[in-house]
């Protein structure tokens, strides 16, 4: 059964860790079919993520910032961090890095001494740092996290993480929940104010709630070609109250009007895919379908852009948006290069009918199913 993700998430909190086994299934709808919500409402802003006493409130488009890790383009510090401002400005205020996102945490170590010092705090108590550790398969013992934390604290230059999201690479090696441990007794030190995941399975998922960890979310990729999330995770996440955060949204730029109506098997014929995301995503669209399928899309996604009065782009990012247990969406950002801004908070008024919906459903159901030919969220990471 489809159940609507409500911009108020009070309904968390009810949640408690989870001490038995929880038996989940298969969701029935194939592609989160009958699943977005089209009943007229205002999308809010922001959203709380919650776990027991855990809670952080973000905005439901997360600003990400993979793209000044290098192949996007020289990223000028300045630049950077004057863009970050502007995104902070216009209410994109909560910023989605990792610990190996090249120079990510220190750019935003110095955007947030500027908005301490040229911002009044309500402002500041509205911005947001989340940030991935992603450590190497050693042992994890106490010493070893916490000196990994306090790396990416001091980059950041805060006392506490707003929130840390947790990656292992190797199921067999059950470190991860020793690490999972010891970033919950950071948290309980102040140095952590929620502990989430990012791109873990359904089943690793559940063995870390039934292990009493407080996870608020796990950070998964989710767009409108990529609905795994919803067929096993979100019912999950349903039962349990942990959201998803979601990335891939805009698939690096490809669902967007600069793809519309372009060959890519012809030489110059289409935008070169020169970034890391378009080659990564191109490969989604390839395992999904294929590229005269993904224009049939992009062209479905015009005409619902185009009666609404937004970009491609910004239909893209509501769609997941809707989406059962969905928190947030992450749309990149090249900081100092390009802006979306206008687009991204389009998101908040855009309202789809039923007619949108079932015209988007009708393109999805010719797609493949990812969850078949990949496998489980994350799993595109860990198979050979």
């Amino acid at each position: 059964m489809a159940v609507t993700v409500h911009p108020v998430c009070s309904h968390l909190s009810s949640f408690h860790p989870v001490r038995t086994r929880l038996t989940t299934r298969p969701v029935s709808r194939k592609f989160g079919a009958n699943s977005v919500r089209c009943d007229g409402s205002i999308e809010t802003q922001r959203v709380t993520v919650k776990n027991g006493n855990d809670s952080l409130d973000i905005c439901r488009v997360l600003n990400g910032m993979w793209q000044t890790s290098g192949g996007w383009g020289r990223i000028d510090r300045n630049d950077a961090v004057e863009a970050m401002l502007r995104y902070a400005d216009a209410g994109l205020s909560t910023f989605d890095m990792a610990d190996h996102y090249g120079p990510a945490e220190d750019l935003y170590g110095i955007f947030i001494n500027r908005v301490r010092r040229e911002r009044p705090p309500e402002f500041v108590d509205k911005v947001r740092g989340l940030t991935k550790w992603v450590p190497p398969p050693v042992k994890m013992t106490s010493n070893f996290v916490r000196e990994s934390i306090n790396v990416s604290r001091k980059r950041m230059d805060v006392a506490a993480l707003d929130m840390l999201q947790f990656h292992w690479w190797d199921y067999s090696n059950t470190g991860y929940l020793d690490a999972l441990k010891h970033l919950t007794d950071l948290k309980e030190e102040g140095k952590i104010k929620t502990v989430a995941l990012t791109n873990f399975d359904t089943e690793r998922l559940q063995i870390i709630l039934e292990n009493e960890i407080p996870v608020v979310s796990n950070q998964v990729q989710h767009s409108i070609v990529d609905m795994r999330p919803q067929q096993k995770m979100a019912e999950l996440c349903q039962l349990t109250g942990v959201k998803l955060i979601t990335y891939g949204t805009v698939m690096g730029g490809l669902l967007s009007e600069k793809f519309q109506d372009t060959n890519i098997a012809i030489p110059f014929s289409a935008p070169p895919l020169n970034t890391p995301s378009l080659q990564k995503y191109k490969r989604m669209v390839d395992a999904w379908g294929g590229w005269s399928l993904f224009q049939t899309l992009l062209r479905t996604l015009k005409t619902v852009a185009t009666k609404h009065g937004v970009s491609i782009p910004t239909v893209a990012v509501k769609y997941v948006l809707d989406q059962p247990a969905v928190a947030g969406s992450m749309v990149g950002v090249r900081l100092g290069l390009s802006e979306h801004i206008n687009d991204s908070n389009a998101v908040f008024s855009l309202v789809f009918d039923e007619d949108d919906v079932n015209s988007i459903q009708e393109v999805l159901k010719k797609g493949k199913d990812l969850l078949r030919v990949i496998g489980d969220c994350g799993d595109e990471y860990r198979r050979a």
